[in-house]
């Protein structure tokens, strides 16, 4: 897994890529805190865990395959699509 930090509000995931299709996201346990978007969906005393997603830490995500920061990787190596782009 590779770190990404939302550009938006700095909150720090660990990303991996097994395919152009395929993200894995681990999130902190601060998200709810850090995450805007997170915080506005989770009720006082409630939890994160339920949300799919945050708008920023994709587009994030997107610029991090874009710019080669986050690479589409198997265990085994590049992703075959990966590969052939």
């Amino acid at each position: 897994m590779q770190p990404v930090e939302c550009a938006t509000c700095g909150n720090q995931v660990l990303c991996e890529k097994f395919s152009p299709a395929h993200t894995s996201v681990q999130w902190t346990a601060e998200a709810g805190v850090v995450c805007t978007e997170f915080r506005g969906r989770v009720a006082p005393g409630g939890t994160s865990a339920r949300i799919r997603t945050c708008r920023s830490l994709r587009a994030s995500i997107d610029r991090a395959v874009a710019d080669g920061s986050l690479k589409a990787e198997t265990p085994d190596g590049p992703a075959p699509e990966a590969a052939d782009a």
